[in-house]
């Protein structure tokens, strides 16, 4: 009876650990595509929402990891068990991450929406963007429905975004070269489009970490990236306070 009773406490520490992830993976979607029509729209007053909201993701990856550690203390949870609670885990700290690039992206519209509008631009992000949320919400149905297919086609879709910002990159460019006037705001957008494309390799992490909570194995061919810059917004020079 104590078995059971000790089974029953574990199964519900688990649900609630999951009911935690799903809901900090609905707040990441929102805030990408908030980040991308803000962005659209020059709308400052949305823009800064997402900026706002970022906080409670981060503290949903605090309580994620403080729940995941006292069920690691006190369960000691082993073999399928002990997969879940590490995919938990490493999908909180890829969805934090992910915010923190939407959140990047609403900077950006701060500044933006000060300067010259570089045409098709934004409609093309939100488009990446876009793209980049489905994969997303696509991964977490993966992980929800225990589904390494889906979770693997999803990885593959990676290649789409990486497409879009190599396009983007080298629109980018041709705007800078055509007119130095260009060359400021092409700059926070080309920033913005690296933001978005970081998303989608974040994505694929959890698509990984789903694979292996499936099968007990990461994916052996990891598939090459198509994106050929050097840029990283992670060490980039950031001016915007």
């Amino acid at each position: 009876m104590k078995e059971e009773h000790i089974s029953s406490a574990f199964d519900r520490d688990l649900e609630s650990v999951q009911a935690l992830i799903m809901k900090m993976g609905g707040l990441v979607e929102e805030a990408i595509m908030n980040a991308a029509i803000s962005l659209e729209q020059r709308d400052e007053e949305m823009a800064e929402q997402v900026r706002r909201r970022d906080r409670d993701i981060d503290e949903l990856e605090l309580r994620i990891d403080e729940e995941t550690a006292r069920i690691i203390a006190l369960r000691a949870p082993t073999a399928i068990d002990l997969r879940v609670i590490l995919t938990v885990m490493k999908m909180a700290s890829n969805l934090e991450r992910i915010g923190d690039y939407a959140k990047n992206m609403a900077k950006r519209t701060t500044v933006l929406s000060q300067m010259t509008q570089i045409n098709g631009s934004a409609a093309s992000l939100r488009r990446m963007a876009r793209e980049t949320e489905r994969m997303l919400r696509d991964a977490l149905d993966a992980y929800i429905q225990r589904d390494a297919v889906l979770a693997q086609e999803v990885m593959e879709r990676d290649a789409d975004v990486d497409q879009m910002y190599n396009a983007l990159f080298r629109e980018f460019l041709t705007f800078m070269m055509e007119d130095p006037r260009n060359i400021t705001p092409c700059m926070h957008l080309h920033f913005i489009a690296k933001n978005i494309e970081r998303m989608g390799d974040h994505v694929t992490n959890i698509c990984e970490q789903v694979i292996y909570l499936v099968t007990g194995d990461l994916p052996e061919d990891i598939r090459p990236k198509e994106d050929r810059t050097s840029v990283d917004p992670d060490v980039s020079p950031e001016v915007l306070s």
